[in-house]
Parts: structure tokens; sequence; C-alpha cells
């Protein structure tokens, strides 16, 4: 029987290799702490509601089941969602909770280089889960991924490890649209579907927004932002990527030599940078 314990055991093991798990080729530190695990069935509701609240465009569980397994039989309640979180290092949150305007050189490697090792991780898993006789795919690896425009939302993906997250009980929703997980915001997310029959993980909110500090006057995201991108209202995800377009992304390149995404000043110097907030 395969099950969340070996699951999470593979993600550990690749974490736990210094030459998989680390900030870049030429930096011996590890790009993320002990990894977070939750699992929700491929039926819950809450992925039709994703869907019809972010675009028809945004895939449910089954039909990115189906982009890899064309003409399968399974149904939505066939399949587990599995999610991890990977938090960002001590010495990462601390470079960057420093930074105001242009993001620390740690966390943009680890946008770019820890990124890879969450890769190796999505793509082992579905290896693994194949060999032990579970079919699987990481949808943020099929071909088909990429991001769409929502009416509601503007910039989406096809696929949201963030709200896969969610319904896999690993956090809910701040102002800024990060995900307040047990070890904060400063996390990133990686994610399987798979033919197994996996118990889902309680989701003990069911509140979005349950673990957000706002409603007691938290502002902290907001004057953590550089772009002016945070608001009472919310988060202005076209204001956000102008500014990775415009400022971060060709400083990152001058520095690195990389064109990263990088920014998340949103997801340190904050009360949920490593923690959930009490």
């Amino acid at each position: 029987m395969f099950g969340i314990y070996e699951i999470l055991e593979e993600i550990r093991s690749i974490l736990a290799d210094p030459d998989v798990n680390r900030l870049g080729p030429d930096v011996a530190e590890p790009a993320w702490e002990s990894p977070l695990i939750g699992v929700s069935r491929g039926d819950d509701p809450l992925y039709a509601e994703f869907q019809e609240t972010i675009g028809s465009f945004h895939w449910t569980p089954l039909e990115a089941f189906r982009i890899g397994f064309p003409g399968s039989g399974v149904a939505a309640s066939d399949l587990a969602v599995v999610v991890w979180a990977l938090p960002q290092t001590a010495a990462t949150r601390r470079d960057h909770r420093a930074c105001t305007a242009l993001p620390s050189r740690r966390w943009s490697l680890a946008r770019h280089y820890g990124e890879a090792v969450n890769d190796r991780i999505r793509d082992r898993l579905v290896r693994v889960l194949a060999d032990a006789g579970y079919p699987a795919v990481a949808p943020a690896r099929l071909p088909a991924f990429g991001r769409e425009t929502s009416e509601r939302f503007g910039i989406a993906s096809r696929w949201s490890e963030r709200h896969a997250a969610y319904a896999s009980a690993l956090g809910t929703f701040g102002l800024c649209d990060g995900l307040i997980t047990e070890r904060g915001k400063a996390v990133r997310f990686g994610s399987v579907v798979a033919a197994m029959d996996l118990p889902a993980t309680p989701r003990p909110y069911s509140d979005r927004t349950a673990y957000c500090l706002r409603p007691s006057g938290c502002d902290a995201c907001i004057r953590r932002c550089p772009a002016g991108a945070i608001s009472a209202e919310g988060h202005d995800k076209e204001r956000c990527f102008a500014y990775i377009r415009e400022t971060t992304m060709p400083f990152v390149e001058d520095e690195l030599g990389l064109p990263v995404a990088s920014c998340g000043f949103c997801q340190t110097g904050v009360p949920c940078e490593s923690r959930r907030p009490q």
C-alpha cells in the first residue's frame, strides 16, 4: 500500500539531498525547509467552485488528469489531489525581510533554482506513483499548463496550486492572495493528481481568509508592497505583474543573469511570514 506517509518520505528524501535541494549550482545551502503536505479528493465541491469563480479554463482535478490520460475511465471520485508546501529557509526570509524595493539574492535564487527543485519533486512523484500502480499527473508540468485571463481576477493559471492547497487543508488566503499555512506565507506549492484512494485531510476552516489578520486591522502586506498593488480591497494583479516585469525582473537579470519573476515582499516582514498568526 502506497499512502501519504510514503509520498511525504519521497519529498523529504529529495530535500535531504544537498546536490538537489540547493539555492544554485554554486550555492551549497538548501532552497527549502521541511515540507507540509495535504490531500483533497478529486470530487471535492471546491474544485467546481474554483472553476466557476476563476473561469471555465481552470481545470478540475479530473480535467487535468484526463489531459495526461486521455480516454481514461476514472471518475472525479477516484482521484486524490496531493499538495505540498515548501517553506523558505530562515536565511532567505531574513535577507528578504531587510529589502524594501528590490528582491534579495537568496529570494531570487529560490524562485529560480528552488522551483527547479519543486519540479524534481513533481516529476519524481509522478514516476513513483506510476511505478506503484497509481497513474498520476503534475498539472503544472503538463504541456497545456499556462495562463489565461479571468474575467473576475485578471491573470490566472489553468491550475492554481494555491487553491489546491486551500482545498487540501494547508491554509487560507491573505489579503495579498498568498496562502497562509502553519509555516506561514513564505512558501511555494506543488501538486499531483493521482488515481488513488487517499483520505482527504480535514480542513480546520470554512472561511477562505480565516488566518488573515486584516479584520483586526493588520496592514503589513499593504505597507510591504513596493508596487502599491495591495490595498484594503485586495490584490491588484495587473499592477503587481507590471512591477515585476518592469522593475524586479530587469534587476534580477542584471544580478544573476537570469530573467526571474522575483518579488515576494508581501510574504516577508509580515506577521504571517513563517507561522499562522493567532
